[in-house]
């Protein structure tokens, strides 16, 4: 099991929630979810395998910012 923490700006549900259907799409065997009570606006994804610059670039496609936290 693998966990990544991402930092984003996505700043509201109105913005996170069309991005947790997208990754869902994406990644259908992880669980993901924002936290934007956290100051980086976390997002977490937690899974057996995924490739977490996949997840940055559909972040970023989608006009948002999202680097991995370490």
């Amino acid at each position: 099991m693998m966990i990544e923490v991402f930092k984003t700006n996505v700043e509201n549900s109105k913005q996170a929630v069309p991005l947790l259907h997208l990754l869902h799409n994406q990644l259908p065997s992880t669980e993901i979810n924002f936290d934007l009570e956290d100051c980086d606006n976390i997002l977490r994804v937690k899974g057996e395998s995924f490739c977490p610059l996949n997840v940055i670039q559909i972040v970023r496609d989608n006009g948002f910012d999202c680097a991995l936290l370490v």
